[in-house]
């Protein structure tokens, strides 16, 4: 393990640690200093996210952008504070932290038994987002999670959503797939933030106006399995409560290929993903490359190896 991956573990595990015996209030305004201090370094995070949101308001000049990512990046520490300070949260805290509109299409899927996949960008809290779900609506879940480095973080961080109650899958080593379809066909629930391609074989789709790719599985999930395929989005308001929408199911389409229908299907989810950003970007937490005109060349297009 090098000095960076090691103080980088140690880093999440002091937040774990002692951010969670925090009193609340002091634990937010930590949030939004460390928030402002990021921001003014102006770091490649930051210049991402700015350039991310410059994609998502086209019309916003420097003064309008800057105040975005200002914004972004304290929704960005809200999310880590509230994440370090979950595991000693009450049930009632939990329940009391999340509104979501539309719950009624979650609630209605779990009843009919054909299975669920809640598919989600990278807005607000979705670790309290899923809390929420296996806390108020008593329901457990399965999840994927990407192999961060050093292994010890990725533990970390299996053991924190499992603390949680959910089920936590690698998202590398291809027995994810099968494992989520047995947990749909046996009418369970699947979440998985998917507007990320982490696999670089993911479906190309419009998004805001230039093309991404986005991860395959919630739609090849829905079609396999039966399940009904259920995008989310959260944003945060001035209250303690997190906000969120649970939009209608993306049906799966009466005909075409395999290939077809998952490419309609989320193109429907990237669509479902815009709204919600669109109304809410400083919430959306995208500090990584994203658009395939942003990224650099892969030797599949074309770049020699």
């Amino acid at each position: 393990m090098s000095v960076q991956e090691r103080l980088t573990d140690a880093l999440y595990g002091l937040g774990w640690s002692t951010v969670k015996k925090l009193p609340e209030p002091v634990a937010v305004r930590l949030g939004r200093t460390v928030a402002d201090l990021a921001w003014k370094r102006r770091g490649k995070g930051v210049r991402r996210l700015e350039s991310n949101y410059a994609r998502v308001v086209p019309d916003a000049g420097p003064q309008r952008l800057a105040e975005l990512s200002r914004a972004g990046m304290r929704s960005y520490l809200r999310y880590w504070m509230e994440s370090f300070r979950l595991p000693a949260w009450s049930a009632q805290r939990v329940r009391g932290g999340f509104a979501p509109e539309g719950l009624h299409h979650l609630t209605d899927g779990i009843a009919s038994g054909r299975g669920v996949v809640l598919a989600l960008p990278h807005m607000a809290n979705w670790d309290l987002a899923g809390a929420w779900v296996t806390t108020e609506l008593k329901t457990p879940f399965t999840t994927v999670a990407e192999r961060l480095k050093p292994e010890t973080l990725y533990d970390r961080f299996v053991a924190y959503r499992e603390g949680l109650g959910m089920e936590v899958l690698p998202h590398t080593g291809g027995a994810a797939f099968g494992t989520l379809a047995r947990r749909l066909r046996e009418g369970g629930l699947v979440c998985l933030v998917a507007e990320r391609d982490l696999s670089a074989s993911g479906v190309e789709v419009d998004f805001f106006g230039d093309r991404t790719r986005m991860p395959a599985g919630p739609a090849l999930l829905a079609q396999q399995t039966g399940a009904l395929l259920l995008p989310v989005t959260l944003w945060y308001d001035d209250s303690p409560v997190m906000q969120g929408r649970v939009h209608p199911p993306i049906e799966t389409p009466g005909s075409g290929t395999r290939a077809e229908k998952t490419s309609v299907m989320t193109q429907a989810l990237a669509d479902a993903f815009a709204t919600g950003i669109a109304d809410h970007p400083e919430d959306w937490h995208m500090l990584q490359r994203l658009w395939l005109a942003d990224l650099e060349p892969r030797p599949s297009d074309g770049d020699p190896a």
